[in-house]
């Protein structure tokens, strides 16, 4: 099944994760969205420096730190994901909690791990 996913913290660098998680993402079909600082393409994904108000997101997985990600919280929100993925690194009780109370689904995982083992 074909999840829409938006990688927030999308880098340019191959050595990056969020860029592994791109190339793994489209590799096993699932559109792909992605935010981050600078522009580019990787895997044939635009990575966008604004935040857009994307329809349909299955997925958020985050690659930022927590104080990072604050600016996000709304943001995120807003676009109704049905869950955010916390990968290694992104853990954040604090959004957790907000995330909750907006009846968003999320999970401390590491995406690469998820797409690899099909329990993505």
């Amino acid at each position: 099944m074909n999840k829409r996913t938006l990688v927030i913290g999308a880098s340019l660098n191959p050595d990056r994760y969020s860029n592994m998680a791109i190339n793994r993402l489209v590799n096993h079909n699932h559109e792909t969205l992605a935010i981050g600082l600078r522009n580019g393409e990787v895997a044939g994904v635009n990575i966008d420096t604004e935040l857009k108000p994307y329809e349909d997101v299955d997925t958020v997985t985050l690659y930022l730190n927590p104080k990072r990600q604050e600016e996000y919280y709304d943001y995120i929100v807003s676009l109704k994901p049905k869950r955010v993925i916390f990968n290694p690194g992104t853990e954040n009780p604090e959004f957790y909690a907000i995330l909750k109370e907006n009846n968003i689904a999320f999970e401390t995982a590491c995406t690469l791990v998820l797409l690899g083992t099909n329990q993505y």
